[in-house]
């Protein structure tokens, strides 16, 4: 079974809907047993990092996801469901995260401001590497986005993907062994984002084939 972290916010619905499209079992996972039974854990992201770490504390789950995370149980995060993972975000005046990947997550602050943020609508995401999650993917695919921060990953290993946006190229998709993680909306950028998901439902969290 695959659960969609409840944390009293994010675009849950959308979420489990599009795995049910492609016919795979994913269901709200608001305790920590709901996390520890799960096969498989997916962070959707919609809202403030500082409140959706308030509400992990709150709900017990912080320590849970660590946990699982190090014991291999393959992860996917959406767009706030990524930028958690890191260490620490500006958003909210500043807040520290999971601290799962290394690094920090910034606000578009473009010189040119002709360039709208939150950054909205769809662009492309440029593979640095293949990834199982983006198998049957072609390079340089359309995805949805919605974002005002983005990560900065310390490693820069842990760049999957970029996408370039306001004169800066950001990491669109990151991760690490059993860690994968999009900036973009998988939920809503149509059938390329359904590939995504259904890669993932197959994945077992190596990287190496």
């Amino acid at each position: 079974m695959i659960a969609i972290v409840d944390y009293s916010a994010g675009n849950l619905t959308s979420v489990r809907l599009a795995f049910e499209a492609i016919g795979v079992d994913a269901r709200p996972a608001a305790s920590r047993a709901d996390v520890e039974m799960a096969e498989k854990i997916v962070f959707p992201g919609v809202g403030a990092a500082a409140s959706a770490m308030r509400n992990l504390r709150d709900s017990g789950l912080v320590e849970v996801l660590r946990e699982r995370i190090e014991a291999g149980v393959p992860f996917l995060g959406i767009c706030l469901g990524t930028q958690i993972l890191f260490e620490h975000s500006e958003e909210d005046g500043g807040v520290d995260t999971l601290g799962i990947l290394p690094g920090t997550v910034r606000k578009f602050n473009p010189p040119d401001r002709s360039y709208k943020i939150p950054h909205m609508g769809w662009n492309q995401a440029k593979a640095r590497y293949a990834h199982p999650l983006l198998t049957s993917v072609p390079d340089n695919s359309d995805f949805y986005f919605v974002h005002s921060y983005y990560p900065v990953p310390s490693d820069k290993g842990d760049v999957i993907c970029t996408t370039d946006y306001a004169g800066i190229e950001f990491a669109s998709m990151v991760g690490r062994g059993n860690v994968a993680a999009t900036q973009f909306h998988v939920e809503k950028s149509g059938k390329t984002g359904l590939r995504v998901l259904a890669n993932f439902a197959r994945w077992d969290g190596c990287v190496l084939p």
